[in-house]
């Protein structure tokens, strides 16, 4: 029997983060093969976490830069680990190489971290993202390392794809493409829908965690709510989102309409009975949850270039408006919230978006397939690789000797 480890940061917790939505979709996929797995994370348990265990998987809290681990992974001997992330990899990526030399790997970005780190620092000094600021990065080095050093690497975004190959030259062989994955929208769902009289108000929802998350909200609250306030009066925005900071509950403005709501226990509900999502992403990477979300509940949206980065292409008409600058994103917003013909149209697009995109039958058998011709004949894959290898071999005793230092630092604390 396969049996799968999956190591991670953080547990998942679905209705707090896209990233927590597409892990449980991945274990939902993986038990539905029979596969005997193993969840282990090096942080506390949450209130927020899915119950995985109703699924039959094993949980596992692990230590970083502990021995503890290779006892762990020496007993449980698996055939496939699964990294939640570069840094994932680095941590633990020597211990499993020297104790389970023969395991299949797969990293899960998510998003390419370090694309997003970049276009954040950029941000911040207000510079303009170019190729070869991205190349030069520290952060990018160490992520297009481990995804050298792993046999797959699972991408949810078919716009870094092209990034990674075309720009960085990484091998088809070693990337495969996963996205958000969801049962078709059908007239069973949309006839469930609240209809555009009956839908108020503007939303946006995401982790306040996430950086990219944050600096919306504040983009929202300084530049872009007081344009539709003006026009709209009594139109409201509520913002959900999982462990929102006193900074951002200081925002909480009724009497402009401001709504700072906080985590939601149910965020398609709420997302549901809004008119228009509102999301002027900045930065970031990935695939952005609330787009995809508003999408299957037929609320049409207002983003940026980058926050339908990997929802559509290009050529794709969005289920709303794409717009960066700061009046026309406003404008945009209120000519949606207004037009029932133009909202119509655009949640249609929305629906043509998820079902030729982001079908579960798309994508599904694919992915279990490529893992298992890869786990079938492991050496003739890795042989393909002599870059992974040599990266391997470096990788294996530089960071061993780093986390064995540590280790015994932390004995004499």
């Amino acid at each position: 029997m396969t049996h799968l480890l999956v190591i991670a940061s953080v547990w998942p917790e679905p209705n707090s983060s896209a990233a927590g939505s597409r892990m449980l979709q991945l274990l939902q996929l993986f038990t539905t093969q029979g596969w005997n797995i193993t969840f282990a994370a090096t942080a506390a348990f949450s209130e927020q976490m899915a119950d995985i265990e109703s699924l039959g998987i094993s949980l596992k809290k692990v230590l970083i830069n502990d021995a503890s681990f290779d006892t762990f992974i020496t007993t449980l001997q698996p055939t496939i680990v699964l990294y939640d992330r570069f840094m994932i990899e680095e941590q633990f990526g020597w211990r499993v190489t020297k104790h389970c030399p023969n395991a299949m790997t797969i990293l899960n970005t998510e998003d390419l971290h370090s694309l997003r780190k970049v276009r954040h620092e950029i941000f911040k000094k207000n510079k303009k993202f170019t190729t070869n600021t991205y190349l030069l990065h520290d952060t990018t080095k160490r992520e297009i390392a481990c995804i050298y050093r792993c046999d797959l690497t699972l991408m949810i975004s078919d716009a870094e794809i092209q990034l990674l190959t075309e720009t960085l030259s990484i091998p088809h062989h070693l990337i495969h493409y996963i996205p958000l994955l969801y049962d078709p929208i059908d007239e069973s769902t949309t006839v469930n829908w609240p209809c555009y009289k009956d839908r108020k108000h503007f939303i946006t929802i995401g982790n306040f965690r996430h950086a990219p998350n944050w600096q919306s909200v504040l983009h929202l609250q300084k530049d872009i709510w007081p344009i539709i306030r003006k026009q709209l009066p009594d139109a409201e925005i509520h913002i959900y989102g999982a462990y929102p900071p006193p900074k951002a509950t200081q925002l909480h403005q009724p009497n402009r309409g401001f709504h700072i709501k906080g985590w939601t226990t149910d965020s398609l509900a709420v997302m549901q009975q809004a008119r228009v999502c509102l999301a002027p992403i900045q930065f970031g990477a990935g695939i952005k949850g609330k787009l995809i979300e508003a999408m299957r509940c037929g609320t049409p949206s207002i983003t940026t270039d980058i926050g339908a980065e990997g929802i559509a292409p290009p050529t794709t008409t969005w289920s709303g408006r794409i717009e960066n600058d700061t009046t026309a994103i406003a404008n945009a917003a209120i000519q949606l919230y207004t037009d029932p013909d133009i909202w119509h149209t655009a949640q249609q697009r929305g629906v043509e978006i998820i079902n030729s995109r982001f079908q579960k039958k798309l994508f599904e058998p694919s992915l279990i397939s490529r893992i298992e011709t890869i786990a079938a004949d492991l050496p003739a894959h890795r042989s393909k690789n002599f870059i992974g290898s040599l990266l391997q071999h470096h990788t294996l005793r530089s960071t061993e000797y780093m986390s064995r230092w540590i280790e015994e630092k932390n004995k004499h604390l």
